[in-house]
């Protein structure tokens, strides 16, 4: 018998918006289309009506397609979750925070416990909140560091987990989560910094997806931190692995070995930590430029250095100050911050720390101490 022809449905495409802003998506049938703006306009939705509108036809079609009840549920449960973790990590959007990675199974009298402890105390001393999986262990060892008012914890719900650990349940701060690929989100998107412990299969699954993440420009440089302990060789293990198995057989770069720090001193991950954000405050594309924001204005003279020395990094032109773009503008986006320009070669966004490290180390820049706004 052959197969039944598939129905038809409206098809998914983008149609003219407001001057300047993003077009706006569509069902391809205009009368669910007026149903749909009708609908947003109901619920009293007066900014990001593109992107709401394109939320809401995604449902429309995953209605029209026939989508299958096991998928429905996968997709309802991720934006469940996620409009859930959107709401509880948003008061504390312009604090600095630190995710902090290792495995549930390190016992309280464990040396990497007191080491996690330790870490989570000295950057919570520095205005930082800390945010871990919320599990025992390194987890609980971070929230016990940085304390119940500075812990934000983003759970998993497993079979053989009891949930929460006892710093953080019952708090405000808390997020519960089905799916891993959802927690994974959290655990990144909200985080300035990040530090990893010895750990299991999910430690490294985490550091490994974030080693790929900042390799690829999937997310934003942050200051990576491999901790142990004094003559711990769980990282050193790492070392040799990436140098003689990846690096070795030119799977990546020697060159990715700049995206994280491996130390065992607290006090050396402090400073790797903060000092990351000395002058760098935050970046941004419009179009194919790439707006480095800082916190102090370089001078002529720096500027043309940094053009110098990592003018490689463009795929054409240099490195330039700018002001704030119009799209920048147009968004209130940090205008109050000092900008460089560049057209960024974007197989070379992996190497963007070295140029973040000689930002941070300018003339102008000395006596840059704040965490990140």
């Amino acid at each position: 018998m052959p197969p039944r022809p598939a129905p038809r449905r409206p098809g998914a495409r983008l149609r003219g918006g407001p001057l300047g802003k993003r077009p706006l998506a569509t069902t391809g049938d205009e009368e669910l289309d007026e149903r749909i703006a009708e609908f947003l306009a109901a619920t009293g939705a007066e900014r990001d009506v593109d992107l709401l509108t394109e939320l809401a036809v995604a449902v429309a079609l995953l209605a029209a397609d026939g989508t299958d009840r096991a998928d429905l549920k996968i997709a309802s449960a991720s934006l469940v979750e996620m409009r859930h973790a959107f709401r509880v990590f948003r008061p504390y959007r312009d604090a600095p925070k630190a995710t902090m990675f290792g495995s549930a199974r390190t016992r309280v009298d464990d040396p990497l416990y007191a080491q996690a402890r330790e870490m989570a105390r000295v950057l919570a001393e520095e205005g930082w909140m800390v945010v871990t999986g919320a599990g025992p262990g390194i987890m609980e060892a971070g929230m016990d560091g940085a304390g119940r008012a500075r812990s934000f914890g983003v759970t998993i719900r497993l079979p053989f987990e009891s949930g929460a650990n006892a710093v953080i349940a019952g708090d405000e701060k808390l997020v519960d989560m089905k799916y891993f690929f959802t927690r994974k989100l959290m655990l990144v998107k909200e985080s300035r910094a990040f530090v990893a412990l010895p750990g299991g299969f999910g430690t490294l699954d985490e550091t490994f997806e974030l080693l790929t993440l900042m390799q690829t420009g999937k997310a934003a440089p942050a200051p990576i931190v491999l901790l142990d302990v004094p003559g711990g060789t769980y990282w050193e293990e790492f070392r040799r692995f990436v140098d003689g198995e990846l690096i070795g057989r030119g799977l990546v770069s020697p060159e990715d070995r700049e995206l994280y720090l491996i130390t065992d001193d607290v006090a050396e991950a402090r400073r790797e930590i903060v000092g990351f954000w000395t002058n760098f405050d935050s970046l941004r594309y419009v179009g194919d430029r790439l707006v480095l924001r800082l916190r102090h204005r370089p001078t002529d003279e720096e500027v043309a250095e940094l053009d110098a020395n990592f003018g490689w990094l463009c795929r054409r032109g240099g490195i330039t100050r700018t002001d704030p773009l119009p799209a920048e503008v147009a968004d209130d986006d940090r205008l109050d911050r000092p900008r460089v320009m560049l057209r960024l070669d974007p197989r070379l966004v992996g190497r963007l720390r070295a140029l973040i490290d000689a930002l941070n180390a300018l003339p102008s820049a000395s006596g840059a101490t704040a965490p990140p706004a």
